[in-house]
């Protein structure tokens, strides 16, 4: 694939211009070294990393020098003496004998008050849980489904004719009926329908992308009044004028809705 330098889309390796922006593609070329694809102007390989210009020199890690001498003596650290001295804590003896329980004022020993009764924790409730959230059905999610399906269409420009391209087909053949490939949008019955090709053009879905590309027919497709390069894929927008042949005898208008 060529990465388009202008919008960083990838295009096929036979690609002359972005089919994205239509801005021209870079040469490509080999690598010497792996034989990896990359582009003329590139200064390094993207798949092995080797240098692409003449003369260049690596430089290994071994050359670089250390950064830190290992004969480098570090000198021991001594421990400061602390600034202020702290005596020690002497807890106070009480003056009154052990066998003698101390008395107040009134001469009455005192009493230890009595033991505070426990207080019980309260129990806590179990947690509330909220209702679980509601899953949609199958034919709710068929429904959004839907309403996000986008429909294409080519309208015949000489007759108003719309036809719906199929939406089931990830490639779309555009032509008329024959024994090698099956044509899924016939034009035999359109007027001046000699000018395409039994094989003339292919729309291929990407997801919500159509591309178009002509498949090597005789009088060539066109976009926009541009001539299409066998090879290329063109991003079909909404508006664009797709003919089959020269002249713009049989053409179309794609549309998406």
């Amino acid at each position: 694939m060529i990465v388009c330098p202008n919008c960083n889309h990838q295009n096929p390796d036979a690609a002359i211009q972005c089919e994205a922006c239509y801005t021209p593609l870079p040469a490509m070329t080999t690598c010497p070294h792996c034989g990896a694809s990359v582009q003329t102007d590139a200064s390094f390989c993207g798949q092995c990393g080797s240098s692409l210009e003449a003369g260049s020199v690596q430089v290994h890690a071994s050359a670089m020098p250390p950064t830190i001498s290992p004969d480098l003596e570090i000198p021991d650290l001594s421990v400061p003496d602390p600034l202020v001295s702290l005596d020690p804590l002497v807890s106070p003896v009480s003056s009154a004998p052990e066998s003698q329980p101390a008395q107040s004022h009134s001469g009455t020993p005192d009493v230890p008050p009595p033991e505070a009764t426990p207080v019980p924790e309260p129990i806590a409730s179990p947690p509330v849980s909220s209702p679980p959230a509601s899953v949609p059905t199958p034919a709710e999610i068929s429904s959004k489904t839907q309403l996000q399906t986008q429909t294409a269409r080519l309208l015949h420009v000489q007759t108003n004719t719309a036809i719906e391209l199929p939406a089931n087909l990830a490639v779309i053949h555009i032509g008329k009926p024959n024994d090698r490939i099956p044509p899924d949008i016939d034009v035999s019955g359109f007027p001046n329908s000699e000018i395409v090709s039994r094989v003339h053009a292919d729309i291929r879905v990407e997801g919500d992308l159509y591309y178009i590309e002509d498949v090597g027919s005789s009088n060539g497709t066109y976009i926009n009044n541009t001539p299409l390069p066998p090879g290329n894929r063109h991003r079909l927008r909404s508006g664009d004028r797709v003919a089959l042949g020269k002249g713009d005898k049989i053409s179309f208008l794609f549309q998406v809705s």
